[in-house]
């Protein structure tokens, strides 16, 4: 059974730094991506990643967030930097084989930003 584990998230004061981390069992994916949900808001996408390190950014975490992926650990990370209230939600890593169709989501982990 294919599982994807997200660890990482946590309490920090605005422009501080948080990582996190999305670790997936089993299969190496052709696209991983990070997804956030805030309270009564729908899910975005923070930004995905291919196999090959090619990565893209939503326009509100651009310069600010990095996403990088460990083939051989079969892991994917999200650094986020100079966070603010905003930021606050709660992070989803996906997995799939085309890039905005995941069939592979991970629970979840709560990142909240204090002002």
């Amino acid at each position: 059974q294919v599982q994807l584990v997200e660890s990482g998230g946590g309490l920090v004061q605005a422009g501080g730094s948080l990582r996190l981390s999305c670790t997936a069992s089993r299969i190496i994916f052709a696209v991983m991506a990070w997804y956030r949900q805030a309270p009564g808001k729908e899910r975005e996408l923070v930004g995905d990643i291919v196999s090959n390190g090619f990565t893209n950014y939503a326009d509100s975490v651009k310069g600010r967030f990095t996403i990088s992926r460990d083939n051989n650990k079969n892991t994917m990370d999200l650094q986020m930097n100079s966070l603010n209230p905003e930021d606050t939600a709660v992070y989803y890593c996906a997995a799939g084989w085309l890039r905005g169709t995941y069939s592979y989501w991970g629970r979840g982990t709560q990142v909240t930003v204090s002002s």
